[in-house]
């Protein structure tokens, strides 16, 4: 039996069916939406420099401390009260410079009893003088016994030493007297005073105080054996001056500094080698008119050990270390990182001497060697200030290698920026749910 249906009810919209069938065909034929094209990967930026050819002299290194040439330790020559204090702690002081005042009452009186004698000792030889002469010519007249003329003469003669006793005891007690006030024996600088008013000095055993001069100062230090003997060959060579002939100059550094600025000259070898040690101690004098440098400092002594010659020279960061061997990174002509062990001398105000491994003009890379690899391709800038034919070039600013992964470049210029100030990017917005 069939039903009548409403013919509404048999009408069904088509087009959701066109769109299915029309995907599955896009899936049969395996297409795809168009990818992106990958971008090319940025080079990085490292800043390279040539290395420079310069004058250097090899050395040894040694260190020392300064000793003042003169050190004087102040004493009294006399005994006595400590009357006065004539120098402020601390200053400079200047040779023959009264320092200090001792009690004289005591040695003025003895110096005044000292004239007496020697005045009564001169008057008795006068009297004594003058009888001899008269028995001289007495005896010549056969007027007294020779004996009295005799012991007479003797009697003038015991007045004579007498009265030299009586003026060595006058210049004794007059000595005494400048002895009371104390004066610096040399110039330098005094330390404070280690008695004060009003105490007893003894004689040749407290000490007041201590002067240490000041220009030329000395600096000792001990050579090692192994040194020794090369620098005698050089010397035989006549590759180097010896230190007889002053000609021997070595240069000092102080512990706050890094360069060498101060100069001197060997002036004194010992002439044993330390048998406990295996050194030989050395003194250098070294020039000390301002006054900067104290007895006591620590110093670091560059000893030559060579006539001056011609070596290449990079700076010291660009050298890295790979097991306790150095490298340099060196670029090719196609840009690329090509990894160079090095043979390296000595350091000279932050350049590092390459002895072997590394050729005149070539290209050494000299910042962020840890963010390279060999073979790595890299784009090279030349560090300003070193691009011949350049001006005035912006400073430069070195970052330490463990601030590198924070900046750009280890190696950044100070130039004003040019690039627009980058715009804010704007939130998305939430889906909103019906």
């Amino acid at each position: 039996m069939l039903r009548n249906c409403h013919p509404l009810a048999l009408t069904v919209p088509t087009w959701p069916l066109h769109a299915l069938l029309l995907g599955s065909l896009l899936v049969a034929c395996g297409c795809q939406p168009v990818a992106s094209k990958p971008q090319a990967k940025k080079l990085a930026e490292v800043f390279i420099a040539k290395p420079t050819t310069d004058e250097v002299t090899d050395f040894e290194e040694f260190t020392g401390h300064l000793v003042a040439q003169n050190t004087v330790a102040i004493r009294s020559r006399v005994s006595g009260y400590l009357d006065k204090v004539e120098f402020k702690d601390g200053a400079d002081v200047k040779k023959g410079e009264l320092l200090f005042v001792i009690d004289d009452r005591s040695y003025v009186a003895t110096a005044a009893n000292a004239k007496a004698m020697l005045d009564q000792a001169k008057s008795r030889l006068a009297n004594l003088k003058s009888q001899d002469e008269r028995a001289q010519t007495l005896l010549k007249r056969n007027a007294i016994p020779s004996e009295e003329s005799e012991k007479l003469s003797f009697q003038r003669s015991e007045a004579e030493a007498a009265v030299a006793a009586a003026e060595a005891q006058k210049d004794l007690a007059d000595l005494n007297v400048t002895y009371t006030k104390i004066t610096s024996p040399i110039d330098g600088v005094i330390n404070n005073r280690q008695v004060d008013v009003g105490n007893l000095v003894k004689f040749d055993d407290t000490i007041l105080a201590t002067v240490v001069s000041q220009d030329p100062i000395y600096a000792y230090f001990d050579v090692n054996e192994r040194t020794v003997l090369k620098l005698r060959r050089l010397i035989n060579a006549g590759q180097i001056e010896s230190a007889e002939d002053e000609g021997l100059v070595i240069q000092v550094s102080l512990a706050d500094e890094d360069d060498f600025k101060h100069s001197g000259k060997i002036t004194f070898l010992d002439n044993q080698l330390d048998a406990n040690t295996g050194t030989l101690r050395v003194r250098a004098e070294i020039e000390n008119k301002n006054g900067f440098l104290s007895p006591g400092l620590f110093v670091r002594v560059r000893f030559p050990v060579g006539k001056p010659h011609e070596a290449l020279l990079v700076q010291e960061e660009a050298l890295g270390t790979d097991q306790g061997q150095r490298f340099l990174y060196v670029l090719n002509d196609k840009d690329e990182v090509a990894y160079r062990r090095v043979k390296v001398g000595l350091l000279d105000n932050g350049r590092r001497v390459i002895e072997v491994g590394l050729k005149p003009g070539e290209r050494v890379v000299v910042n962020g060697l840890q963010r390279i690899r060999p073979g790595d391709k890299v784009a090279p800038k030349d560090i300003p200030g070193q691009i011949a034919g350049e001006g005035t070039q912006p400073k430069v600013t070195l970052v330490s290698e463990k601030a590198a992964g924070e900046a750009t470049s280890p190696l950044t210029t100070t130039q004003p920026s040019t690039a627009a100030p980058a715009t804010a990017t704007k939130p998305l917005a939430a889906e909103q749910r019906h």
